[in-house]
Parts: C-alpha cells; sequence; structure tokens
C-alpha cells in the first residue's frame, strides 16, 4: 500500500528534475499547489509585511528563504530551487508553473477552440503548445500581461505564472504588435466625466479647483507615485490612497474612469488582484458617504 510520505517523494522527484532543467534553459521555474494557484506566503511575508517582492529586477525587498510571493518566487538559482526551505514545496506540488516575463517570454493563453480559431486568423504563427481545452501560443518577447483581453483570452508575461506543459512545437517568433495591441484598453465610456458647464462657482466667484486639469492630474500622479514606491503594506496604502483621491475629487465629479484606472493601473503593478481594488474603491467610497 502506497503511503502518503512515498506519494509526495514520487511528486518531488517527478517535479524538482523538471523545474531544474527549466532553470538551466534560463526559464524561471516554481511550484504549484493543487488547483493550479502558488504556495503562500509564509508568516513572515504575510501581508508583503516583508516588503515584498514587486519585480524582478529588484528581488531584494524580501530575503525570505521560503517559496513567497507567487510569481516571484520563481527563479534559475539552482541552490535555492533544491534547498531545504524549498523541499516541502516540491513535495506537495501537483505541478511545475514558471515566470515567462523574466523568461523574456509572453504566453498567449487560448481557452478554448474558438479562441484558437480567432488566433490563427489574427496572430502569426508561433510555438504553440496544447493544452487541457485550447493551446498557449508562445512568443520571445516580455509584455504587460492581463486577463480577458478577449473572451478565453488571457495574456501571461510580467508579474505572472503559467503552468509548464511542455516545450511545445514550431518555431518561436518575436512577440508581435499584434499582441501587445490586445491589453491596450479603449476609454470606457460607462461613467463619463460630467459637463464642465454644470459645476457650481465657489462663494468667493472662482471656478472650481477639481475641475483645474493641471490640479487634478497632478494629484493622481501623487497617488500613482505613492502605490507604486510603497515598500510594504500595500493592501492598506492602495485603501489610503483611494480614500484620499476620493476625499479630494469624488464629490464633485472631476474623476473619470480614466483616472480610477490608472490608480487600479498602479495598485495591480504592486501584486494587487483586481478585486482587491474593487473593494479598495468600494470601502473607501462608502467610508466618505460617497
Amino acid at each position: 500500500m502506497t503511503q502518503p510520505t512515498d506519494i509526495r517523494r514520487d511528486h518531488q522527484a517527478e517535479h524538482l528534475p523538471t523545474a531544474l532543467s527549466l532553470a538551466v534553459g534560463g526559464i524561471p521555474p516554481l511550484p504549484l499547489r493543487v488547483g493550479k494557484v502558488p504556495f503562500g506566503n509564509c508568516r513572515a511575508c504575510k501581508g508583503n509585511a516583508c516588503g515584498g517582492r514587486p519585480n524582478m529586477k529588484n528581488p531584494g525587498l524580501c530575503e525570505c528563504a521560503s517559496v513567497c510571493h507567487a510569481w516571484a518566487a520563481a527563479t534559475t538559482d539552482l541552490r535555492v530551487l533544491t534547498s531545504p526551505a524549498w523541499a516541502s514545496a516540491w513535495q506537495q506540488a501537483a505541478a511545475v508553473a514558471y515566470h515567462p516575463g523574466g523568461a523574456g517570454l509572453t504566453v498567449v493563453d487560448l481557452d478554448d477552440a474558438a479562441a484558437v480559431a480567432w488566433a490563427r486568423e489574427a496572430l502569426p504563427a508561433t510555438r504553440t503548445v496544447p493544452t487541457t481545452r485550447g493551446e498557449h501560443w508562445i512568443y520571445q518577447g516580455a509584455m504587460q500581461s492581463a486577463n480577458a483581453v478577449r473572451p478565453g483570452i488571457d495574456i501571461k508575461s510580467l508579474m505572472s505564472y503559467t503552468r509548464w506543459l511542455g516545450p511545445g512545437t514550431g518555431t518561436m517568433t518575436n512577440l508581435p504588435d499584434a499582441v501587445r495591441a490586445l491589453v491596450v484598453k479603449k476609454p470606457s465610456t460607462v461613467r463619463p466625466a460630467r459637463p464642465v458647464v454644470t459645476v457650481p462657482a465657489l462663494a468667493e466667484g472662482g471656478e472650481c479647483r477639481h475641475r483645474t486639469p493641471a490640479y487634478l492630474e497632478r494629484g493622481i500622479c501623487m497617488a500613482e507615485q505613492r502605490i507604486t514606491e510603497a515598500p510594504s503594506a500595500v493592501h492598506t496604502t492602495v485603501y489610503r490612497t483611494f480614500l484620499a483621491v476620493l476625499s479630494v475629487h469624488g464629490g464633485c465629479g472631476c474623476l473619470t474612469d480614466a483616472h480610477v484606472e490608472r490608480l487600479f493601473t498602479a495598485a495591480h503593478a504592486k501584486g494587487e488582484s483586481l478585486r482587491h481594488c474593487t473593494d479598495a474603491w468600494a470601502n473607501a467610497r462608502t467610508a466618505l458617504g460617497l
């Protein structure tokens, strides 16, 4: 009868060699748990209290030896991959993933047959890897990651991870503009800015300062900078920044979807999910009675 410890050893024997092979080839791997999700942060790194690892060029903010910070845990350092701190993760791993952006790659994740058919018509051929329901198209070159750029299509590159399903077939080609264009969002028309002419004058007779383009732009730039430069407590920083912006600009109709998108993009670059951004924005509005 197979014992649990034997199963864990089998997992390590299966996944660690794959990870080491990827690392030698310059592709930074990481282990995934059941459900294709990364291992959670250790206690010292929970909530990014350690400062986190916001990008691969500056990993020194966290010196934790554990498998922490999701995609940022991916590494080509063989000493780290085979360290005792990672041994437990490999024993529990259900699959191997990798950070495409860290290898200078972009994966177009086509989730179904319709998405594959669209790609064959719209994108240049490149290396492909079959998945359970669709295909991964892999291009040489890194870019911003984004989900749901089209029905059934995600872009996995910088600050993202994707499951390793094999080397694939075909010749890898350079990242085309057609793929980069998929993450360029069109201006939203869901909540247009209120016309300037409807803004009432101040008691002193001057124009509403919130309507001054330079004043608003300066405020948004400062908010983006505050989020981007947060060394720790990212969740709290994002919420407080949203609260500050809304306290000044939330009641007079100055903010547009484009401004909100800029704030969300800055937060996402620090590792915040869309759900966390949405919740923080909603909580800030509620706190201010907006």
